[in-house]
């Protein structure tokens, strides 16, 4: 399969030589798995937030952004989750990634150096062009509010 590509910068801390760069793994993946670089094994409980380093630094290009996302896995089998999904890299930020982990399970979750942690998806960005209106065009929806179409 033909992808297309753009390149992205991405630095690793010299704390993380241990671990992979982020990739694809699978032929199909529009993910990258991106790595916990904690560094020794790191307890959440149930209904907590931590903050978890990847050692990555990135230069998004302009026109892009990337979206960190769960993996389904942890979330199906541990209930984590990013209590901010997806997350926004934006093309003029240079920090470190870290990821913001939520426990929603029921259970203490071990998060462990090296473990696949998140996945990062590269999209592209269009801008806004505003413009205030007295009338919006209508809709076959119009005003109708969230579960409007039902569970069918």
């Amino acid at each position: 399969m033909q992808h297309k590509t753009v390149t992205l910068p991405v630095k690793k801390a010299d704390h993380t030589d241990d671990l992979p760069v982020p990739c694809y793994m699978t032929d199909g993946a529009s993910g990258l798995d991106l790595y916990a670089a904690v560094d020794k094994p790191t307890e959440i409980g149930p209904g907590k937030v931590l903050m978890v380093p990847t050692g990555l630094y990135v230069a998004v290009p302009p026109g892009f952004e990337l979206q960190i996302r769960p993996r389904s896995g942890l979330a199906a089998k541990y209930g984590l989750g990013i209590i901010n999904s997806p997350g926004t890299i934006d093309s003029d930020y240079r920090g470190e990634i870290k990821i913001i982990v939520i426990n929603l399970g029921s259970e203490k979750y071990t998060i462990k150096r090296g473990d696949r942690i998140a996945q990062m998806v590269l999209c592209p960005v269009f801008r806004a062009d505003i413009k205030v209106v007295s009338k919006l065009p209508a809709s076959s929806r119009n005003e109708g509010g969230f579960g409007h179409t039902g569970k069918a």
